[in-house]
């Protein structure tokens, strides 16, 4: 197992370098990172197992850099490489961080990191990713599976409110153009967003319009729990779900109320839909 550890302060790695080195001897430490940027860039190198991330960062913190690690294993071609890794996340004691994290989507660290509760996150995270291979993008739950993306989205937009309760709100309205005027578009009012390399087309029940915004963008602005991500390029509005259907090889197809079209489940997302 290979593991990446982000702290900006240089003894807070040391500690944590010599206490997973007393419970996890078999754990190889590829890379330490002093900063969100570098964790990022660090993870798309070496693509780890686990990536162990300071919570509060100059710069990029611990949360936004989760966000971007959880994005490069979204696509398909990256999973069959990389099924993407377990984030823990280190923090000083916060209640509302604490609070969050009892979810069960993540595990957490204290700082200084104490022997005894860092074995019980090791002895989690060995579980989850022991089973990873046979229950790939689940939700967690008792069988120990990996978290899905969507509930790392959840979790992350939780953090985040609770953390900087005065950052910016949930994107409401959307500026988009159609046709030579530019709309106002409630968020409420879109079906689904689908990205190609250059736009992002953005369907409502009565209309079609195009933003260049990405969906990478979108996913941190929309609320998580009204739009789901089923495909590195493609958000689905649940209100709009009419259903889940399977085609001949196999693929999750989600069909849109009002729309003949269907959204294809990649399998990084197909955990959203488990039971189809």
């Amino acid at each position: 197992m290979r593991c990446v550890i982000a702290d900006d302060e240089r003894l807070m790695r040391e500690q944590l370098r010599a206490r997973l080195a007393e419970v996890w001897p078999e754990l190889e430490i590829v890379a330490e990172a002093k900063n969100g940027m570098e964790a990022v860039q660090l993870t798309e190198t070496h693509h780890p197992d686990l990536v162990f991330l300071d919570i509060r960062m100059p710069g990029m913190t611990g949360i936004e850099a989760a966000r971007k690690i959880a994005q490069l294993a979204t696509g398909d071609e990256c999973a069959d490489a990389w099924p993407g890794c377990e984030i823990v996340f280190i923090t000083a004691y916060d209640q509302y961080a604490v609070e969050a994290f009892e979810q069960g989507v993540v595990d957490y660290v204290l700082k200084p990191a104490e022997r005894e509760r860092l074995a019980l996150t090791v002895q989690r995270i060995r579980k989850r990713l022991g089973q990873r291979d046979l229950a790939p993008g689940t939700d967690p739950g008792d069988d120990g599976a990996a978290p899905s993306s969507h509930a790392m989205q959840v979790l992350l937009q939780d953090l985040s409110a609770r953390l900087t309760p005065n950052s910016a709100a949930r994107l409401r309205w959307i500026q988009a153009s159609v046709g030579q005027t530019l709309q106002m578009i409630p968020v409420e009012e879109v079906l689904f967003f689908i990205s190609d390399e250059k736009y992002t087309r953005v369907q409502t029940a009565t209309l079609e319009a195009l933003i260049r915004k990405p969906i990478k963008e979108l996913v941190e602005e929309l609320d998580a729990n009204l739009f789901w991500q089923i495909h590195r390029s493609t958000l689905v509005n649940t209100r709009a779900i009419a259903g889940i259907v399977r085609d001949a090889r196999g693929r999750q197809l989600v069909s849109v109320k009002g729309r003949n079209e269907k959204l294809e489940v990649s399998r990084g997302f197909s955990g959203l839909f488990k039971g189809m």
